[in-house]
């Protein structure tokens, strides 16, 4: 990253030298968060009336681009941006540029680009409103028809889809200071540059200016939609001041409920969930599984490692009939996996979970803490490249679903009982006179009461049962499962059970 940031450097020296002026790039976008994060943060406050502010989310999303008003539609260019208007809980305008010629070209907000429809909003009585984000579209999945793949909207969020795919899980920029009593600040994306696309072009291109109390950044974003669509990231952070914790690509999901915690209340959903699990492949090539709760109080965990290899909140369940719900349809949504790019270090992914008494709120986040935090007004460079997908990767057995139920079914006691179902190739060959063995253990707080291995021909793979008591139920409880068949190894199923 230090050489490719100082190519970009010595290009724009050069063609200044020349007399030509350098093409717009991530060399700009940087030398604007370097001043921004010499100067106090200048907080503009939101800058829409009340109207618009206290819409319901329902009737913000009656306000639609219109699309006659898309860019790039007339020349036919691969791409085609779209934009947000201002309301409900996005009440900043983001500047957005088009580059054009090696040049940045503001892209104006006009109330004429958008259709207020049922909203209530009287455009001619709102006064100086931008656009609060915007999407990109590609022909994903059908030649003649372009689909939303990629859209920025609120803080530094954003989301992309592959093939056949449905919005679900988001990233983020940074996450800063995630779960603590200090509070969570949330940068922004201030203002966008996006390349203007050449025809034929497979990939769009963008920037970003990240600005917080405490952080700026310059971001390069490279879409190339798919089958799984990835974005490669490169970012280079500035920080005002200290940090006690910088969440590092973030993802953000939620789990409401699911086979491993049930419904709190009756509900003809089996499951509802934009994720149901944290993984993590580490530096020795581990893989590691949590599946995701919604917990009674907040729940922290993380796993340490060295030089990630990935890590990702998945959606493994992709039957229709795990979660019957034929208007947000869950097993659509994405998984979204960390590839990093370079060396990243020590350090650890960490796991939030906040209790949600709703599907409504994004309760699940996820994101990379190094060991060593950076340092006020050193630039700290960040590479990774986020995958988007239906089928993500795994180790050669993995979980495909986790069972919570009362350890003794014939006669229910006081123990607790799970059920792993395992699949993978490396249990294709095995016979049911051959199991896999099992090795599971818990921490100080229970006892493994018993455990069974069987074949599962209706999920492909191996079943686990566990049985186990807790001895405190005020606190939470760790459990830990493998199998192992010769000379292969599942991955490693790691359960917090959280405290009652």
């Amino acid at each position: 990253m230090k050489r490719w940031l100082a190519l970009a450097w010595t290009f724009g020296t050069c063609a200044q030298l020349h007399g030509a002026p350098a093409p717009f790039g991530m060399a700009d976008v940087d030398a604007r968060a370097r001043q921004l994060a010499q100067a106090p943060y200048q907080d503009t406050g939101a800058d829409i009336s009340a109207a618009l502010h206290e819409l319901p989310q329902e009737k913000y999303q009656q306000i639609t681009f219109r699309p006659e008003a898309t860019v790039w539609r007339q020349e036919n260019l691969p791409f085609a941006l779209q934009f947000f208007h201002e309301g409900w809980r996005f009440d900043r305008a983001v500047k957005i540029n088009e580059i054009a010629g090696d040049a940045p070209h503001p892209i104006a907000f006009q109330p004429r680009q958008f259709d207020f429809g049922a909203s209530g909003v009287d455009p001619d009585a709102e006064h100086g409103l931008g656009f609060a984000g915007w999407r990109a579209t590609f022909a994903l999945n059908a030649p003649d028809r372009k689909d939303e793949v990629l859209s920025f909207l609120g803080a530094s969020y954003f989301r992309a889809l592959g093939k056949h795919q449905v919005y679900g899980l988001s990233a983020r920029g940074l996450a800063v200071d995630t779960a603590l009593l200090s509070g969570e600040e949330f940068p922004r994306f201030t203002e966008f540059w996006i390349e203007r696309p050449k025809a034929g072009a497979k990939q769009l291109i963008a920037y970003a200016l990240l600005d917080s109390p405490r952080v700026t950044g310059a971001y390069r974003f490279v879409l190339q939609p798919g089958t799984d669509t990835t974005i490669e990231v490169s970012a280079r952070v500035y920080l005002r001041d200290t940090v006690q914790k910088l969440g590092v690509a973030p993802l953000t999901s939620m789990f409401y409920f699911g086979a491993n915690q049930r419904a709190p209340h009756d509900d003809y959903r089996p499951e509802v969930h934009d994720s149901d699990g944290l993984s993590v492949q580490t530096g020795n090539g581990e893989w590691l599984w949590r599946p995701l709760v919604n917990p009674k109080r907040l729940l922290v965990t993380s796993f340490q490692t060295t030089n990630p290899r990935g890590f990702g909140l998945l959606q493994r369940n992709r039957a229709f009939a795990r979660f019957e719900d034929l208007d947000v349809h869950y097993e659509t949504h994405p998984s979204a996996w960390i590839e990093p790019l370079g060396a990243w270090g020590a350090g650890r992914v960490e796991l939030v979970e906040i209790p949600s008494p709703d599907e409504t709120n994004d309760n699940i986040v996820a994101y990379w803490l190094a060991d060593q935090p950076p340092q006020p007004h050193r630039p700290l460079e960040i590479r990774y490249r986020i995958h988007w997908l239906s089928d993500a990767p795994h180790a050669p057995g993995w979980v495909l679903q986790t069972r919570r139920g009362t350890g003794y079914l014939r006669k229910p006691d006081d123990s607790i009982g799970f059920v792993l179902d395992y699949t993978g190739p490396m249990f294709a060959a095995l016979s049911a006179s051959e199991p896999p063995q099992a090795q599971v253990s818990l921490d100080g707080n229970g006892t493994v009461l018993a455990q069974e291995v069987r074949r599962n021909a209706g999920a492909g793979g191996w079943r686990l049962s566990v049985r186990f008591k807790r001895d405190d139920p005020a606190k939470p409880v760790e459990l830990r499962a493998v199998l192992r068949s010769h000379d292969k190894e599942s991955e490693t199923w790691s359960y917090i059970l959280p405290a009652e």
